[in-house]
């Protein structure tokens, strides 16, 4: 993984690949069971007649979709629950670009295509994942350096003052700082 902070980290670095895929012909009984014997919340659907991805199934749809609304879940087919159609992204996108896409469109995962192939998938946690990386590498080398990091776009993370989660922490002094502790600071 190139974590090289002085461009932009890509989708491609912190994408999930290969995609675990299910026909869309199959039970969500077979969607369920996969997703629970590959420890992950969600399947790509895909076509039955060209094999290309037609929508995702989550473990919030079989709750939502299935469960909750007392249907038989050996009786209902992927197609009828997946949410359609699937949403992608470039891999050289920025993760920034795509968190930002994500909470437009409120959702959690993404299709990553590359020339029309579906290559892998990226999910909040993915960017979650690499995060932490991503603040401590800038802390080190914002010591290194012995000066603060570039302003710019603010990153996403925990505020190294209160410890909350924020999507706009810049860099102060080595630290990474939420708005509203800036706030503070300024204030005193």
């Amino acid at each position: 993984m190139d974590l090289d902070l002085t461009g932009k980290m890509v989708v491609r670095e912190a994408m999930s690949s290969p995609v675990v895929t299910i026909g869309e012909d199959r039970s969500v009984v077979e969607a369920a069971k996969t997703m629970s014997d590959r420890s992950i919340g969600a399947v790509i659907i895909v076509s039955k007649k060209d094999g290309q991805p037609v929508g995702i199934v989550t473990e919030r749809d079989l709750v939502f979709r299935v469960i909750a609304k007392g249907t038989v879940p050996k009786d209902v087919k992927v197609k009828d629950i997946m949410s359609s159609p699937l949403r992608v992204i470039d891999p050289d996108t920025s993760l920034e670009e795509a968190m930002r896409m994500m909470g437009r469109l409120n959702i959690r995962r993404l299709g990553v295509t590359y020339k029309g192939k579906l290559e892998g998938l990226i999910t909040d946690k993915d960017i979650l994942r690499v995060m932490p990386t991503l603040i401590e590498i800038a802390r080190e080398r914002s010591r290194i350096h012995g000066r603060s990091m570039p302003t710019g776009p603010s990153l996403v993370g925990y505020c190294d003052v209160c410890g909350l989660y924020s999507t706009n922490l810049r860099s102060v002094s080595g630290e990474f700082i939420c708005e509203d502790c800036r706030a503070e600071e300024r204030e005193a």
